[in-house]
């Protein structure tokens, strides 16, 4: 059995095979999203087997001063705190990325705002331009 974490407190127990999951965009069909997927599998189980089948092939060890079980408990702290430090590593680049489409978009939306604006103040000051000139026009005809 595999224990799977499918969210912040869902645990699932499954069974080994393959999986595949879906993700449903009913909600919203017009805007995008943007999903973080996290797996993680507990199978430590299977790794504890593996190890066990190294020692019957060790002999002598007692000459040793640091056992080798000693060892391989720093190897697999080592081993874990690696994993880790890549899963974290992988969180921080997805939430960059979330951060980033962010960014860009609040970007590309103060641009876009900055041009109507810019626009209407060119429309405004020709409409003053045109309005302070016909205040000023002698409308009178002149007989000459």
């Amino acid at each position: 059995m595999l224990r799977t974490s499918l969210s912040h407190s869902t645990m699932v127990e499954t069974e080994f095979g393959d999986y595949m999951f879906c993700f449903d965009n009913t909600f919203s069909t017009i805007s995008e999203k943007v999903i973080f997927f996290e797996l993680i599998l507990d199978n430590m189980g299977e790794q504890e087997q593996e190890q066990e089948d190294w020692k019957k092939y060790i002999t002598g060890t007692d000459m040793l001063d640091m056992k080798l079980e000693d060892i391989l408990e720093s190897i697999n702290s080592i081993k874990s705190r690696l994993s880790k430090s890549g899963h974290i590593q992988t969180l921080l680049r997805a939430f960059e990325a979330r951060d980033r489409n962010i960014q860009e978009s609040n970007f590309d939306r103060v641009n876009f705002w900055s041009m109507v604006n810019l626009v209407v103040m060119v429309v405004v000051s020709a409409i003053q331009v045109y309005m302070l000139k016909s205040l000023f026009e002698d409308k009178r005809k002149s007989r000459t």
